[in-house]
């Protein structure tokens, strides 16, 4: 069982009585992230100035780490900036033919439809499915599928909704129909179990900035050997070739490995926060943050109900929720700003009130946002 008191012991906002609702949108830096980063930067600049091999080691030791948080491993792990950019990797490096067809859904972040929308000055199909009450419906998938379908991205959960969709079923439809399963997982990493080979999944890819606690512009990718084989990699650097420190070599032979779409010097100050904030969450283990992250969604969820308020989406089981409850309200903006000034912190996202808790969260949270949201509103 979860020893929440001891976890809260490493978030200093909570001692300045601040409620934070919202990591969805970033999450705080714990404080041993900010030990880990100090050491970093004091090394840097007093002591072992130049501490790549270090760094490189970092960078070995975090892939090893999240491909046990997905069950993958390390050599199909690579770090990007973003997801955009990973998306746009994807896009780019495949090869397309006039009339290909993607399937997308109208309650995606953009940061998981622009970078295909962009493939349609080169003829490509690119299919926004309607969602329903903000869930997926997987039979408007199945009637969607024709022989030209190429790719299907979706985000694990939705931004805005919350909805969690079930991966392992669209991943085996995916698979029955030799479409490449892409997933966004900036919603889902840290919250809830994924495991990219139950699942299917051939590209994934999730930044560290929000449920992860890291820092900003970085971003881990998971590519499948059998995807990674079928891209033209459009971007390379020096260090994306099997043997960057032969430098002169100037042999353009890609790295077996998904290190090929590193190309150059990474996010280290990025990468030390990851490193130090995937040590704490295997820690505790992701079943148990889960769990915790759930019950806390299903008690929000059923105390908004018990007053009335209109959620954006209604789950029918545990399995179709992570962290994100979003409910319509009059006036959510003002709403959103009284409730800051109670010192707790949500979000409006497209003119929603979007509530966020992680698994440290408590119930006696939980339920003093709920009065504060109640006494706002009446």
């Amino acid at each position: 069982m979860l020893n929440k008191s001891d976890i809260r012991k490493h978030f200093k906002y909570i001692e300045n009585g601040i409620i934070y609702f919202n990591h969805a949108s970033i999450g705080p830096i714990p404080d041993f992230t900010i030990d880990a980063l100090n050491n970093y930067l004091i090394e840097r600049s007093q002591k072992s100035i130049d501490n790549y091999e270090k760094l490189l080691k970092i960078n070995n030791e975090t892939k090893i780490l999240v491909a046990r948080f997905i069950n993958s491993s390390p050599d199909r792990i690579a770090f990007v900036d973003n997801v955009s950019n990973a998306m746009n990797l994807l896009a780019q490096g495949l090869k397309w033919e006039r009339g290909d067809e993607i399937i997308l859904f109208d309650i995606e972040f953009p940061a998981n439809v622009y970078p295909f929308l962009n493939l349609q000055k080169k003829g490509v199909n690119v299919k926004i499915l309607p969602s329903k009450n903000g869930m997926i419906d997987l039979l408007e998938i199945e009637r969607t599928i024709t022989n030209k379908t190429k790719l299907l991205s979706i985000s694990h959960v939705q931004f805005l909704s919350g909805y969690r969709c079930d991966l392992e079923l669209i991943g085996k439809l995916c698979k029955e129909n030799g479409i490449i399963f892409s997933v966004d997982a900036i919603q889902s990493f840290g919250v809830v179990n994924i495991d990219v080979q139950k699942m299917n999944v051939d590209f994934l890819a999730s930044g560290i900035q929000k449920w992860f606690l890291g820092l900003e512009g970085l971003t881990f990718i998971f590519i499948s050997k059998e995807l990674q084989d079928k891209i033209d990699q459009q971007s390379v650097g020096w260090l994306s070739v099997k043997n960057p420190w032969k430098i002169l070599d100037y042999k353009l032979e890609l790295d077996d490995t998904a290190r090929r779409f590193e190309n150059g010097t990474l996010n280290f100050s990025g990468l030390i926060s990851f490193n130090s904030n995937i040590k704490f969450f295997s820690s505790i283990g992701i079943n148990e943050i889960e769990k915790s992250v759930l019950n806390n969604s299903k008690l929000l969820i059923q105390l908004l109900e018990r007053e009335k308020f209109e959620l954006l989406f209604k789950p029918n089981s545990d399995n179709e929720i992570a962290g994100i409850v979003t409910i319509k309200i009059n006036n959510p903006d003002d709403v959103h700003k009284k409730l800051k000034e109670r010192k707790i912190i949500t979000s409006v996202r497209e003119g929603y009130l979007r509530f966020s808790p992680h698994f440290y969260n408590t119930e006696e949270e939980i339920y003093s946002v709920f009065k504060a949201l109640c006494e706002i509103k009446n």
